[in-house]
């Protein structure tokens, strides 16, 4: 287990170095080229579930009905999670889809990973830790929160 662990973060400080190492050419054209943002759908969700409305966030996406998203896919199962009451099975099936569209999807992965905490399925969660693992460079930020939510987890059996 040691030697896998150390294994895996050598191959990513390599990796990192490589691509630290990696000279970035940048055209004068790309300069003046507009900068892309993300669709209205996505923002006005995101400042809905910002702000704790859930039911909002869920009409707008509805509304949008970007299924082949794996952001929106994503945004669905959150919202659908975290509203009162929780819907825990469609939020995990949209999860799912979201994963499905995006095997690498950090967020997606580190709410799957809570809902499964929510369901006291800590083998499930810990995968989803794991491919996090994977899916995380060195380390992010849905890695370190989902590990603490497991933490969290076990110190309360």
């Amino acid at each position: 287990m040691i030697k896998a662990t150390k294994r895996n973060f050598i191959s990513k400080l390599f990796l990192s170095l490589a691509l630290v190492m990696t000279p970035w050419v940048v055209s004068v054209a790309a300069d003046s080229a507009p900068a892309k943002s993300d669709p209205a759908w996505l923002t006005d969700a995101r400042a809905s579930i910002k702000s704790n409305n859930y039911d909002q966030a869920i009409k707008q996406l509805q509304s949008a009905n970007e299924v082949n998203s794996a952001d929106w896919n994503n945004l669905m199962g959150y919202s659908l999670r975290k509203k009162q009451p929780p819907d825990l099975v469609s939020s995990e099936k949209y999860y799912q889809a979201a994963l499905k569209i995006d095997p690498s999807h950090r967020a997606a992965l580190e709410y799957y990973g809570e809902l499964l905490l929510m369901k006291k399925d800590l083998p499930g969660a810990e995968a989803m830790l794991a491919r996090l693992d994977k899916a995380c460079l060195l380390s992010c930020e849905e890695y370190r929160d989902l590990k603490a939510s497991i933490a969290k987890y076990q110190g309360k059996k």
